[in-house]
């Protein structure tokens, strides 16, 4: 079989073409090109843990950590290094191979940085593979986080260009495809996707994975999200997507960007088991792993192991070749680094 080309100049028109295809067609293309590229019967598994909750200055209507909402909420600090690692820790003894650190902040400030950057350090050494997402990044914090060690900076464009404004008006378009740019410049992987639900027509669906598919480099990793509806948000009584839809905007994903890890993130309390076995079959081979993300529930981690069996599904495994004596010394010489650069500060500071 020839190997799917990798493209960066689809059409709308083509997206669309590919949306209007028979059901069973195009699963059936999309299970091809994902063969072609992945083995078809591993999912990589991800755990996300939110790291400083509520209080964000955004207005994105379909948050609940929004600060401009109320959702009852209640703000949290930035969690202490230590209670971060300990979370790590137990996120790699359940099966996780990446681990996602989320923070509710329009960008990071100065001060945030060490704590951050240290996050990174600590985690990796645990053999995990690392992504955060901490809003927008200028120059030298993406250069930071880079050389601190992230594997992935999660960014999303959440919705098409042209339907954007209806979801954020505290941050434009241009300022995200700016923040992705920073990022790939560092030599971070790029984690970014959208939000499907949220009152967008089809052309919005297809003008979001244009945008993905078209960028210099596809992003590594692909959340396709479906809305989570929170009491208190703008979005809380926002019509419902049909499901076979939403199953579509996996498997187009998965023929716009081959190589991708296109992940079936937010929203899958909200789906039965079958539901989920179709987005498998569409092309998804990453998921969100835990009760939580961030703040909004998740299918229990159990519920996820009985499902990966009955489907004969197995977590991607990392290729890495360190025994766990050897974290625990990358994680002193670690520790010792950062003291010696003077990158602790008093935990009095962290706002």
């Amino acid at each position: 079989m020839t190997a799917t080309a990798i493209r960066h100049d689809w059409s709308l028109q083509e997206i669309n073409e590919l949306f209007a295809l028979p059901f069973n067609d195009l699963i059936f293309r999309a299970q091809g090109v994902h063969r072609q590229h992945f083995d078809p019967n591993e999912v990589q598994v991800s755990t996300l843990l939110s790291i400083k909750t509520g209080a964000c200055p955004e207005d994105c209507k379909y948050c609940p950590q929004s600060g401009h909402y109320n959702t009852g909420l209640e703000k949290e600090k930035l969690l202490e290094i230590e209670q971060v690692v300990a979370e790590a820790r137990a996120a790699r003894e359940k099966g996780a191979s990446r681990f996602c650190m989320g923070a509710a902040w329009r960008s990071p400030t100065k001060k945030d940085m060490p704590y951050v950057t240290e996050m990174v350090r600590q985690v990796k050494s645990l053999g995990l593979e690392t992504c955060m997402t901490l809003g927008m990044l200028n120059d030298d914090q993406a250069t930071e986080l880079a050389d601190a060690g992230l594997d992935y900076y999660n960014h999303n464009l959440d919705t098409s260009e042209k339907y954007y404004s209806h979801i954020i008006t505290t941050r434009t378009y241009q300022d995200r495809l700016d923040t992705l740019e920073r990022v790939r410049s560092a030599g971070m992987k790029v984690c970014c996707g959208g939000i499907m639900g949220m009152g967008e027509d089809s052309d919005d669906r297809s003008g979001l994975l244009m945008q993905l598919a078209n960028l210099p480099h596809h992003p590594e990793s692909v959340p396709i999200n479906m809305l989570v509806k929170v009491a208190g948000t703008p979005m809380e009584d926002v019509e419902d997507l049909d499901p076979f839809e939403f199953v579509r905007t996996i498997a187009v994903a998965r023929i716009l960007m081959p190589n991708s890890h296109v992940r079936l993130s937010a929203g899958r309390e909200d789906m039965n088991d079958q539901m989920q076995a179709l987005c498998f079959l569409a092309g998804a081979n990453s998921i969100f792993y835990g009760e939580k993300l961030l703040t909004t529930a998740n299918p229990e981690a159990d519920h996820d192991r009985q499902l990966f069996n009955r489907l004969g599904i197995r977590p991607e495994e990392r290729d890495v070749n360190h025994t766990e004596d050897e974290h625990e010394e990358a994680l002193v010489n670690a520790l010792e680094e950062e003291r010696n650069r003077h990158l602790f500060y008093d935990a009095a500071q962290i706002a």
